[in-house]
């Protein structure tokens, strides 16, 4: 369906946090997957998980032929690079592609892939979408409301066939690309990471989460991983600060 500017309903895939914090006025949400691609916390955050001055890191995708002429600690990647795509109605995609042109302007650009819903049989059972608008962390095919708009001919019925999605990659020229890092300082330094949208370790574990909950095959390794390392790191840090206050306190 075209608006009265040309627009056509945009279909969006996201990989990190647009699966647990979708963007606005999305009218249906697919697990699924791409293809081609290895996603990597291989991405500086300035402005979201870091400062300028201390920078987080969060997840970019690499293409699969280029991510194999490099070292990469974690030496496998699946297959499938799983998310979620969502549909914005053409009524909204002006709307909605200025806000994500903000949310992901620091070192990512627009590319186009195709993307492959999910296997109806793997996932949980239909869903409404969440009327209050919180973010979505479990693996549903979420549908509008029961009388959508008039002015809204878009199906309701999620996609059989590949579709093509726009989708935000920290392409390796970009200045916040980082390459390959070492598993335990990457885990150290998420463990240690802020900035004005929380704690770099929340986007981590929000990640973790979502993709659990998107499949039966929906896991990938380096998040498993990192996630696992970053655990020990704050227990340990946590050890180390009962062990000062247990020293102070003469016990």
């Amino acid at each position: 369906m075209a608006n009265d500017s040309g627009e056509t309903d945009l279909w969006l895939f996201g990989y990190g946090s647009l699966i647990w914090k979708p963007p606005p006025h999305y009218d249906l949400r697919v697990p699924g997957y791409i293809e081609g691609y290895v996603r990597r916390f291989w991405q500086a955050s300035e402005d979201h998980r870091g400062t300028p001055e201390a920078p987080g890191r969060v997840v970019t995708l690499i293409a699969r032929e280029h991510w194999e002429t490099l070292t990469d600690h974690h030496a496998s990647a699946p297959p499938k690079v799983w998310g979620a795509a969502y549909r914005i109605p053409s009524t909204h995609v002006a709307e909605v592609k200025e806000y994500l042109d903000i949310r992901e302007i620091n070192g990512y650009s627009i590319q186009y892939t195709p993307f492959t819903p999910a296997n109806q049989s793997t996932l949980p059972t239909l869903s409404s979408k969440p009327s209050n608008g919180n973010p979505i962390s479990q693996g549903l095919i979420t549908h509008p409301p029961p009388h959508p708009s008039p002015s809204s001919s878009s199906s309701s019925s999620p996609p059989s066939a590949q579709i093509n999605c726009l989708v935000y990659i920290g392409l390796p020229n970009n200045p916040q690309f980082l390459g390959p890092q070492n598993p335990q300082l990457l885990a150290e330094h998420i463990a240690q990471s802020q900035g004005p949208s929380g704690l770099n370790s929340e986007y981590l574990y929000q990640l973790e989460k979502a993709l659990d909950a998107l499949s039966e095959e929906s896991g990938d390794e380096h998040v498993w991983d990192l996630a696992r390392r970053c655990r020990e790191v704050e227990r340990g840090e946590k050890g180390k600060v009962e062990k000062g206050e247990v020293e102070r306190n003469g016990v």
